[in-house]
């Protein structure tokens, strides 16, 4: 029986991760596929969904760096954003409609007095403009159909909730160091009822996202180009291993990153003196290279080394 065929994937094969200074007003899956479009690339993804009214990072990889996306979505984040007090919208940003209104507006003393609680491990209800789902249906989408949407607490972990500025009595801007799946528009909401009134997010803007600093990023401007003009420059690009830059890294052999390669978990006694000393030897996560090649990631447990996501063998990790 004559084999299928295949069908070649459009587009250039391309590797690497662009950062996006994602203006405000543009969803996240839109400005992956003004990317995808301008470099002509076969696979592109995002690392992590900006509201559209959010500005700042958003990391677009691309071929082999979508397999380190989860990775960089369980990184630190760093936000900005501003709350404003005396208006509760039903999307908890400004692009909401008004739900309720109170003329009560807080000290900065009875702010910060409130922030220790939305502080650490936490409960946080998703605003119900948001992707999970209910029964396999986007809350989002059973919003705007009218629907009530009532979604649970849920584990947050927020590192540390700072007011940087106070404008006037009606707006307080913050910064927020979290982990993965917190919901800035949440923490807006429920201070601004923690502190007596109500509130929602003005302005937000996302200042870090892993390894990938504002530094890194590129406006979309400059990359989402139309008509007949010539792919952006692969040189704005960043390695995909670029992505793991915080994840302690090991050194193996080529003949241990063949193993490693077949799916065997290798015994740590081999690895005595090399095995960095911040890797969580319960279960942490290790970057493998052998020489400048990225191997993959692997896992440290029960005295074993074992492979958890393995690269092809032409990827390089500088």
């Amino acid at each position: 029986m004559p084999r299928p065929f295949k069908k070649k994937p459009r587009g250039r094969d391309i590797n690497g991760w662009l950062i996006v200074d994602k203006p405000s007003g543009i969803g996240s899956t839109d400005v992956v596929n003004k990317v995808k479009r301008a470099f002509d690339a076969q696979k592109a993804g995002h690392g992590g969904t900006l509201d559209p009214l959010a500005t700042g990072l958003l990391p677009i990889a691309f071929g082999a760096a979508t397999k380190t996306v989860p990775y960089v979505m369980d990184g630190t984040k760093v936000y900005h954003f501003t709350l404003r007090f005396g208006e509760a919208r039903d999307s908890d940003d400004a692009d909401g409609a008004v739900t309720e209104k109170s003329e009560a507006r807080p000290t900065d003393e009875a702010i910060r007095a409130a922030l220790p609680a939305f502080t650490g491990d936490i409960m946080q209800i998703p605003p119900i403009y948001s992707a999970i789902k209910i029964n396999g249906e986007r809350a989002y989408d059973l919003a705007r159909d009218g629907q009530e949407v009532v979604l649970e607490a849920r584990p947050a972990r927020v590192d540390r909730f700072e007011l940087i500025a106070r404008q006037d009595a009606d707006t307080a801007i913050f910064e927020v160091q979290s982990g993965k799946g917190v919901y800035m528009r949440s923490l807006a909401r429920d201070l601004a009822k923690a502190v007596g009134t109500v509130g929602h997010i003005a302005a937000l803007r996302r200042l870090r996202v892993g390894p990938f600093l504002e530094a890194h990023a590129v406006p979309l401007d400059k990359i989402a180009v139309s008509g007949d003009t010539p792919p952006p420059s692969l040189d704005v690009l960043l390695p995909f291993a670029t992505a793991l830059a915080d994840i302690p890294a090991l050194a193996v052999t080529e003949g241990e990153a063949a193993r490693l390669g077949f799916g065997q978990a290798l015994s740590l006694v081999e690895f005595m003196g090399r095995v960095p000393p911040d890797a969580d030897p319960d279960g942490g996560l290790v970057r493998v290279v052998a020489g400048e090649r990225f191997v993959g990631l692997c896992r440290l447990e029960e005295g074993m080394l074992r492979p958890e996501r393995l690269m092809a063998d032409a990827i390089r990790a500088a």
